[in-house]
């Protein structure tokens, strides 16, 4: 007896798996027997399973889909230039359509392709989701081809085919009938489309009913205009009714062919197009009654743009009626010769450009057009914009005048308040000089000392309201050095305090404010005009606030301030609790000279000064105010370098004087250079006085030993800078003090100066001349 070894359990267990795996396969083959193969799609798990019969047709493994596959497998097999549309045809699916139906071609194992017809829908949830899509593959590769066959036969010999069934409005058509017509290739045709092709006095192609075909006779010829050219084609029609296997009626099976060769009239189609132009205006009244009333200029156009037909509209806008410009192409009315440059090329689609169009009278009328393709049409939309444009160029010099209107007016309240202030302070000055010189002449010194304070008084108010005006107009000489804004601010405490009296709580919030570059004088200046102001506003007393923050501002974020690049300021904000401002008082705040407050009270630039300040140091000035809510002015100010600058002035000291060191004073005004002369003597200098550059350079040459030289800077010819650098050339170690009054070169010291360079701003007092000269020379 023979004794077999036992078989381990795991291989038993393999070969029961490979047997049942063999069994499910023949009977997946033989359920695969049929032509037609089943899918289902599961949604949300994204799973596909299909039948044998799937499997076979999509070249997949059958039991893989039978267990269920990633949904990607639904596109193996699909032909690479179908790949595109099936995907968005089950795109739409999962996206909630319903109904999918599409023909593709499938790869095949051999490198061969069959032909697949698909047919599925969605199935949805209570929430209408889908969540199910199933379908069937049918192989129709046979069927194709025999289309394919009938295809290349109809068109070789150029024929047409078509079936109607008796009461329906669709043709169901060959490729080759809508060759025919110049249709776009389609299977389904509304009979409509169709006829409207066919001359007018021509029967259609197909009758309404078996009577009418049968009293019209099974053989027909008819002329067409091709949809797609408009070129008339002669055709002929052959057919028969059957009975309709579908339904209770009949079904019209036709043929056309081309006969254009012996039926061509070129005439009779001309008469074609305009009759089917009229009976389509017949058809359409509510858009007849646009094409009548509107007040644009209205065409159709052919493809070569000619214009097809117009409306009336261009009889008024232009002179012309619809006999004139029919048959005319529309570059024929351009005014310009370049007409290639000013019409675009109307058939790639949507085009909108200008014309100037000639008025039949001759005149150039501007135009605007849009037009719009459709098929072998072009719809012209065109508006005669010449009168708006007249209008809008009218209104544009009215306001032109109207600011050069304003502008006159805002240089005479200027002017008049300038007038008004220097003629009060000229009378202080004048009135006081001429009792110094009655008291001297008459010999009374006892009290001359106090008309002589009310004449200094007087100058001072006349140079402050200088100073406003040239910061007020951005022209004043600005110091700008590095300055710590917190430094700056409390050290004006004492000073501010003062001003404001007991009833104003002054707070100041200053922590982290960057260094700016700026004139620390001025800027105090401006504080102090702010606090000022404040304090004016709070008649009863209240709280003013002084703060400053750091910012980084970007192109158009603060009004009047133009930057190409994001930058760092530095914005300090005085505001008050005040009474605030209504908007009519807050648009004209910072014009010069206007005030509300009583007369004598106020100039009305102190406003205008900040503001001018600002714009002069590179920043800007922002007010907000409204009624019962105070005011706020924020002055932006440039960020300077991580220094700390003090922002105060000089302290004052005994007048130096001098020890015979040899000054050149070049001054134009001889007043002046007078007086200037006579304080240098007085102080212990030794000055020798030009009127001009001329005159100093030769005073230069023949004496190369000055210590100084003290020039204004506004010159005539030569000016006090370009003298300066003469100077320095005969003259090396020459120090140069400029005076000005006013100088547009001037109004940045930094880039104005050079080394053992100052200015000294007119007018000024013997102690400040004496300490800037003892400044330099020492």
């Amino acid at each position: 007896m023979t004794i077999r070894s036992p078989i381990a359990p795991e291989t038993l267990a393999g070969l029961e798996a490979q047997i049942a795996e063999a069994r499910q396969r023949l009977l997946l083959t033989l359920d695969a027997a049929g032509s037609t193969g089943a899918w289902e799609w599961d949604i949300p798990a994204r799973t596909l399973r299909g039948d044998a019969s799937f499997a076979t047709l999509t070249g997949q493994d059958a039991v893989a889909l039978d267990a269920g596959v990633p949904t990607s497998h639904f596109f193996l097999g699909i032909h690479p230039e179908d790949q595109k549309r099936i995907r968005l045809a089950v795109a739409a699916i999962l996206a909630g359509a319903e109904v999918f139906e599409k023909d593709y071609r499938l790869r095949k194992a051999d490198g061969g392709l069959r032909w697949v017809h698909a047919k599925g829908r969605a199935l949805f949830n209570e929430d209408d989701e889908p969540i199910r899509f199933t379908g069937h593959l049918v192989d129709v590769t046979e069927q194709k081809r025999v289309q394919e066959r009938f295809r290349i036969a109809q068109t070789a010999g150029g024929i047409g085919t078509f079936e109607r069934g008796e009461g329906f409005g669709t043709l169901q058509v060959s490729q080759q009938f809508c060759h025919l017509l110049g249709l776009h290739p389609t299977k389904v045709l509304p009979l409509a489309t169709v006829n409207r092709l066919i001359h007018p006095d021509d029967p259609p192609i197909a009758a309404a009913t078996s009577g009418q075909l049968e009293a019209g006779g099974s053989h027909i010829e008819f002329r067409i205009t091709r949809a797609d050219n408009g070129e008339p084609r002669w055709l002929a029609r052959r057919g028969e009714y059957v009975r309709d296997l579908s339904g209770p009626g009949m079904r019209y099976i036709g043929v056309a062919y081309d006969i254009t060769a012996s039926k061509l009239i070129e005439e009779r189609l001309r008469r074609s197009n305009e009759g089917l132009s009229e009976r389509v205006r017949e058809r359409t009244q509510d858009l007849n009654r646009v094409w009548q009333n509107s007040r644009d200029l209205l065409a159709v156009l052919d493809l070569d743009g000619r214009i097809r037909d117009a409306n009336p509209a261009w009889r008024e806008a232009l002179g012309y009626t619809v006999n004139d410009v029919i048959g005319r192409s529309l570059a024929d009315f351009e005014w310009s010769d370049d007409v290639a440059a000013a019409l675009p090329d109307l058939t790639r689609g949507t085009e909108r450009f200008e014309l100037q169009l000639r008025h039949a009278k001759g005149a150039a009328h501007s135009t605007v057009w849009t037009t719009s393709r459709e098929g072998i049409s072009i719809y012209a939309y065109g508006r005669d914009v010449t009168v708006e444009r007249e209008q809008a160029k009218a209104l544009k010099d009215a306001e032109a005048r109207l600011r050069q209107s304003q502008k006159m007016e805002a240089v005479g309240q200027l002017t008049g308040g300038i007038a008004h202030d220097f003629n009060n302070m000229l009378t202080g000055i004048m009135g006081a000089l001429d009792i110094v010189k009655r008291r001297i002449k008459a010999g009374r010194l006892d009290d001359i000392e106090r008309f002589m304070d009310a004449a200094t008084v007087s100058a001072q108010r006349a140079a402050s309201l200088t100073h406003r005006l040239l910061a007020f107009s951005r022209r004043q000489s600005l110091d700008r050095r590095p300055v710590d804004v917190a430094r700056l601010v409390r050290g004006m405490s004492e000073l501010l305090i003062r001003t404001l009296g007991e009833q104003v709580t002054l707070v100041f919030d200053l922590d982290h404010a960057w260094p700016i570059v700026t004139d620390g004088n001025q800027l105090e200046n401006a504080l102090l005009n702010l606090a000022i102001n404040g304090r004016d506003a709070m008649p009863a007393g209240g709280e003013l606030r002084i703060a400053a923050r750091n910012v980084t501002l970007h192109h158009n974020e603060v009004a009047g301030l133009t930057l190409t690049a994001p930058r760092d300021f530095v914005v300090i904000q005085v505001s008050d609790s005040g009474q605030g401002m209504p908007p009519d008082v807050l648009d004209k705040a910072f014009d010069p000279f206007f005030t509300t407050k009583p007369i004598g009270q106020g100039t009305g630039l102190g406003l205008s000064m900040v503001y001018g300040f600002a714009q002069q140091s590179g920043g800007a000035t922002e007010i907000s105010s409204s009624l019962g809510h105070g005011t706020t002015v924020s002055i932006y100010l440039p960020r300077g370098a991580d220094e700390h600058g003090t922002g105060e002035g000089a302290a004052s000291h005994d007048v130096p004087l001098g020890s015979g060191e040899h000054i050149l004073v070049v001054e134009d005004d001889e007043s002046v250079r007078l007086l200037v002369c006579e304080v240098l003597r007085d102080l212990g200098y030794a000055p020798l006085e030009a009127a001009d550059a001329n005159a100093a350079i030769e005073k230069l040459t023949a004496n190369p030993d000055f210590d100084l030289l003290i020039t204004d800077v506004g010159l005539p010819g030569m000016n006090g800078r370009q003298l300066a650098d003469v100077a320095r050339e005969l003259t090396p170690s020459i120090g140069v003090l400029f005076m000005t009054g006013y100088a547009a070169g001037a109004r940045d010291r930094t880039e104005f100066l050079g080394d053992n360079m100052d200015m000294i701003s007119k007018p000024f007092d013997l102690e400040q001349l004496a300490s800037k000269i003892r400044e330099m020379l020492v």
